[in-house]
């Protein structure tokens, strides 16, 4: 068996131009089908040199594997393949018969042994590496008896690329020093590049020859050749139409391209410090996939995404400025579901211990639930769903209905929620919604709120993005509808909310009927991972990206989401736009990249002056 693994980073041309006059090579035109093929695949010179090859345009030398540890680790070629240049590994398989196995292993132990006695009779003090070689020995041969391993006789061979004969020497020598570091010995095939160099084409032919015997656990240690990109879609597979670019593998400088869209929920989490790059990947992520036509709406809590709002025809809804107003009572108006109204007045319930900052005690919460239902009918408002487009009534009239009660609870209800309808934060509220937000873009930002109305504005603003996702498939002019990305940036500040957090898991956990996702960035690992709700969020979200961590966080960010110590450390040290993508099994570090004008409409400031740029 015959495998070939080639890394392409950086590679140079393919070298098929003519190259008439040199050692190896042809002139004139093709005559044949087989010329022709050669031709179009193959250098059209090769130039043999001791210690490497001249390939048309380009350089090759060819190092074979001769000593390896006594131990390697799993998939042990990610170490050569991550190497950032042009490197083709080989590997030749050849197993070896059962009887054959035996008998080498037969004739090997005796040697072993023989030396043991003999440095015992000698006197002299017992060979360790004799000792442990022994022993090895007669644990395969008790593994091959049982049939519990085999033995096969396999080479790996490296083919270095390079542009030019300089360039060669020193990608060579970082090569071997790579394979050095982890005790695996190479050789360079001196007076044997050419066939070397066959050897590492995919021909399934092995001229050098330079074998080693493994047994069946050693090999396997080479299996799957792991990389460090995301595997790519398996043979009969096609590849899923859509996807954005989030950077460059910091390992490999391959392309990460990732769809949300084809994963088992369209869902996301941005977890990272402040400072670290989040916002810019965001912006980033939005503006591509606005290309792949898909319909964005934001929660923006510091107008970070106004200028990229502006800049691509989008709307900005800025809560807090004069003249702006919600009124939290309208049915949406494309919604004829005979249940419409109860839904309204459960987000309602929710909307009030969201403003309280706490659930009512069950007095209240009973008042308050028979006062909707009574503001309601007082505007002519009921389940008959030809009613619904009468005007709806305001908060202050939930209210008044409350302190027209009898009940205690009612007065007492009332009087807590004066400050959001007489009071100082009644501006939001006083009066019916002003705007109707539509677009592919929809920026709602929150930053001229007051603090106590951060959370009631963000979660408003979850509930108008819902209406309009949540509105039935037969009566939307798109039929089946758009994809939507709902966008929750710092979403520490409804996070820290109880009821605003079950808000957002509610709309996490059905998003993905709708043909929406739903992405949760935040720079507060304690408010998304210290509790059940966060956590339950984090769970529905099958794309994951944490970026740099403080110290003070990372062991309950390597707990819940099962990072190596590696990936840990990585974390502590990330530099600005680093990050490590996480999706089931797969686990990529990269480097968020923009061009010129992405760069220009997602950056904030000066911290991101030197953002990589392509």
């Amino acid at each position: 068996m015959n495998i070939l693994t080639r890394n392409r980073k950086n590679r140079p041309g393919s070298g098929a131009e003519a190259r008439p006059g040199r050692r190896g090579g042809r002139r004139g035109t093709p005559t044949g089908p087989a010329e022709e093929l050669a031709a179009v695949i193959g250098p059209a010179a090769v130039d043999v040199a001791p210690r490497h090859l001249h390939l048309g345009d380009g350089y090759a030398a060819v190092a074979a594997m001769t000593g390896y540890p006594p131990q390697l680790s799993l998939a042990w070629p990610d170490i050569l393949l991550s190497w950032p240049g042009r490197l083709d590994f080989a590997q030749h398989i050849e197993p070896i018969p059962a009887a054959t196995a035996a008998a080498k292993l037969r004739t090997q132990r005796a040697r072993l042994e023989s030396a043991r006695r003999l440095d015992f009779d000698k006197g002299r003090l017992g060979d360790p590496v004799t000792d442990a070689a022994a022993e090895d020995a007669a644990d395969l041969a008790d593994r091959v008896a049982r049939g519990a391993s085999r033995l096969f006789r396999a080479a790996n061979y490296l083919c270095v690329h390079a542009p030019a004969e300089d360039e060669l020497v020193e990608a060579v020598a970082e090569v071997r020093a790579a394979a050095s570091s982890v005790l695996l010995d190479t050789q360079p095939a001196t007076w044997r590049q050419l066939q070397g160099w066959t050897s590492t084409l995919p021909l399934g032919v092995d001229s050098l020859r330079m074998r080693r015997v493994f047994d069946t656990d050693a090999l396997a240690a080479a299996f799957p050749l792991a990389s460090a990109d995301l595997p790519a879609p398996l043979p009969g597979d096609t590849v899923a139409p859509g996807g954005v670019l989030y950077g460059l593998n910091t390992a490999s400088n391959g392309v990460v391209w990732w769809n949300r869209w084809a994963q088992e929920n369209h869902n996301s989490v941005v977890l990272a410090r402040s400072g670290a790059g989040k916002s810019y990947l965001v912006k980033c992520e939005v503006l591509r996939s606005l290309y792949d036509r898909v319909t964005v709406s934001i929660i923006d809590p510091e107008d970070e995404y106004l200028r990229l709002a502006e800049a691509v025809g989008g709307t900005a809804i800025q809560l807090g400025a004069p003249g702006i107003r919600i009124n939290p009572l309208d049915i949406p108006p494309g919604d004829r579901r005979p249940d419409a109204l109860t839904r309204r007045a459960l987000f309602l319930h929710t909307l009030v211990a969201v403003l309280l900052g706490e659930q009512p005690p069950p007095g209240e919460r009973a008042a308050l639930d028979k006062a909707i239902t009574a503001t309601y009918a007082a505007a002519g408002i009921n389940n008959d769903p030809n009613t619904w487009a009468r005007p709806a009534p305001l908060l202050r009239d939930l209210t008044d209905t409350l302190e027209a009660a009898a009940d205690p609870a009612s007065t007492t209800l009332a009087a807590r929620l004066s400050p959001w309808t007489t009071g100082s934060f009644r501006e939001l509220f006083d009066g019916p919604t002003t705007f109707r937000p539509r677009g592919h873009l929809v920026v709602w930002s929150t930053r001229q709120l007051a603090d106590e109305l951060r959370a009631p504005g963000m979660l408003l603003a979850l509930d108008a993005i819902w209406r309009d996702v949540d509105v039935p498939t037969n009566t939307r002019a798109d039929g089946l509808g758009a994809r939507r990305l709902v966008v929750v940036d710092e979403a520490w500040t409804l996070l820290k909310d109880g009821e605003g957090a079950k808000f957002l898991y509610r709309l996490a956990k059905a998003a993905r009927k709708r043909r929406a996702g739903v992405a949760v960035v935040t720079q507060d690992a304690t408010d998304l991972l210290g509790s059940d709700l966060g956590q339950a969020v984090i769970a529905n979200a099958a794309t994951q990206i944490l970026m740099r961590q403080a110290p003070q966080a990372i062991d309950l960010i390597a707990e819940t989401f099962a990072l190596t110590g590696g990936e840990a450390r990585m974390l502590l040290a990330a530099g600005r736009g680093e990050a490590l993508l996480l999706a089931g099994s797969h686990r990529v570090v990269f480097q968020t990249v923009a061009s010129t004008r992405e760069h220009q409409l997602a950056a904030t400031g000066l911290e991101f002056a030197e953002m990589s740029e392509v």
